[in-house]
C-alpha cells in the first residue's frame, strides 16, 4: 500500500525528545550551488536542536562561488563558528562526485583515514581538520545545498532513530510542483519511487527491499564504519539506495518516511529538465540490462497505457475492464496529488505520465550506450 501517504508521513507524527542529545554533523556536497546554497545553510544554522550540532560543506569544484555564499550566509547570522568549508580534492577514479565529496567530509573523523581532504580558505572551525584522533560524531546528516529544513528537522530525525533504534533514517523532502511541467510529472516521480521502494518493506528487516532518499539522510555514524565506509559503495550512481542496501545488509535498521517541512529548491521549468533527470539514473536503476529494459517498457505499457487504448475497442467488456483499470490507478494517485496540494484533475494523465516516464528511460539506457550515462553538473557518471 505503497500509495497510503499517510502511513509513513512523518509530519503527521508526534516524536518524544530522546533522553539525551547525541552529536550531529551534517554534510553538504556542493557543486555549482549559487543560487540555493545561502538558503540552505540558513536553515542547517537555524536548527533548534539542543546537542552539539555543526555543519561541514564541501565544495565539489564549483565554478559560481558556491563557497563564498555559503561563509556570507554563516557571517549573517553570527554562526561562522559552526561551519566548516573545505575543498573536496580531485576527483578520484572509480568514484561518483556525490560520493567522493561526501566521503571527504567523513574523512575528518577518519572514516576513512583523512588522506586527501583540502582546507578550504574561507572560514574555520571548532573541528581540527585532517586530525585522525577526532572522534566522529553519533550521527551523520547527509544532505544537499538545493534543500532548505524545518528548524525542528534534526530533532525529529534524531527522536525517531533514537526512539527506534535507527542506524539509517531517511526523508523523502518536497520536491517542487509550481511550473506546468513539475505539476504534470514531479508527484508521478513520488508515486514511481515508492512503488519501487514501498515504505514498509523499506522497514522490514526481513524483507530485501532498502531505499533512502539522499537529500535527507541521517547515518549512525557506528553503521557507516560497519559498511566499510562510503568506499564500499563508491561507484554507485543510485548513491542513497546503495547506502541504505549496504546498512541493511550489515544487520542495520532502516526507515523511510515523507515530510512537507523539507523543501527542495531546485526548479524544472521545462519537460526536457524532468526529461533529463529520469534519463539520469533510470538505466542505473534497471541495471544496465537491455532485458530489463524491455520488460520495463512492456510493463508501463501494459499497467497505464494500454487500459486508455482499450476503451476504444468494439468488445463492451474490454472498454468496462479499461475505464475501470484507469479509474483505479487515477484513485491510487490520488493521495500522492494531495500530498503536492494538486488538483485531482490531474489524476487521469497518469497513463500519459508514464509514457513520458518510460521515453525518459529509454533515452537514459542510450545516452548510456553513448558513453553519456548518469549525466550531472558535466560529469558523466556512468560511462558505458
Amino acid at each position: 500500500m505503497f500509495w497510503r501517504l499517510r502511513n509513513f508521513n512523518d509530519d503527521t507524527t508526534n516524536h518524544e525528545p530522546p533522553t539525551n542529545y547525541p552529536s550531529v554533523v551534517a554534510i553538504l556536497p556542493a557543486r555549482n550551488e549559487a543560487p540555493t546554497v545561502a538558503q540552505s545553510i540558513t536553515s542547517l544554522l537555524q536548527q533548534n536542536y539542543p546537542g552539539q550540532f555543526s555543519i561541514i560543506l564541501v565544495d565539489d569544484h564549483s565554478e559560481d562561488g558556491t563557497a563564498k555564499l555559503a561563509q556570507r550566509a554563516s557571517i549573517d547570522l553570527g554562526a561562522e563558528s559552526r561551519i566548516q568549508i573545505r575543498s573536496a580534492p580531485p576527483l578520484s577514479q572509480g568514484w561518483t562526485g556525490k560520493l567522493w565529496a561526501l566521503n571527504s567530509g567523513t574523512a575528518i573523523f577518519g572514516c576513512p583515514p583523512p588522506t586527501a581532504l583540502s582546507p578550504g580558505p574561507h572560514t574555520t572551525s571548532r573541528i581540527a581538520p585532517n586530525n585522525p584522533g577526532t572522534p566522529p560524531p553519533a550521527y551523520y546528516w547527509f544532505t544537499d545545498a538545493d534543500i532548505t529544513h524545518a528548524p525542528d528537522t534534526l530533532h525529529r530525525l534524531v527522536a525517531r532513530a533514537e526512539r527506534n533504534q535507527l542506524d539509517l533514517t531517511s526523508l523523502m523532502v518536497l520536491l517542487q510542483s509550481k511550473t506546468p511541467p513539475e505539476r504534470a510529472l514531479i508527484p508521478a516521480f513520488l508515486f514511481f519511487f515508492l512503488k519501487l521502494y514501498p515504505p514498509s518493506w523499506i522497514a522490514n528487516p526481513k524483507a530485501k527491499t532498502a531505499g533512502a532518499a539522499g537529500g535527507c539522510i541521517l547515518l549512525r555514524s557506528e553503521a557507516l564504519q560497519k559498511i566499510g565506509g562510503l568506499s564500499a559503495i563508491r561507484t554507485e550512481v543510485i548513491d542513497d539506495c546503495a547506502l541504505a542496501q549496504a546498512v541493511k545488509r550489515t544487520g542495520g535498521k532502516i526507515w523511510m518516511g515523507l515530510t512537507r517541512r523539507s523543501i527542495s529548491l531546485r526548479a524544472y521549468n521545462t519537460f526536457s529538465e524532468i526529461r533529463d533527470m529520469i534519463a539520469r539514473t533510470a538505466f542505473t536503476q534497471l541495471r544496465y540490462s537491455p532485458a530489463l529494459l524491455l520488460g520495463t517498457v512492456a510493463g508501463m505499457f501494459l499497467t497505464y497505457i494500454a487500459p486508455v487504448a482499450l476503451i476504444f475497442v468494439p468488445n463492451s467488456t474490454a472498454r468496462i475492464l479499461a475505464a475501470s483499470a484507469w479509474l483505479l490507478m487515477s484513485l491510487l494517485y490520488l493521495p500522492t496529488l494531495r500530498f503536492y496540494s494538486l488538483s485531482p484533475l490531474w489524476a487521469p494523465l497518469l497513463p500519459a505520465v508514464a509514457a513520458f516516464y518510460s521515453y525518459g528511460t529509454i533515452l537514459s539506457a542510450l545516452r548510456y550506450y553513448q558513453g553519456r550515462g548518469a549525466q550531472w553538473k558535466g560529469r558523466s557518471q556512468a560511462v558505458s
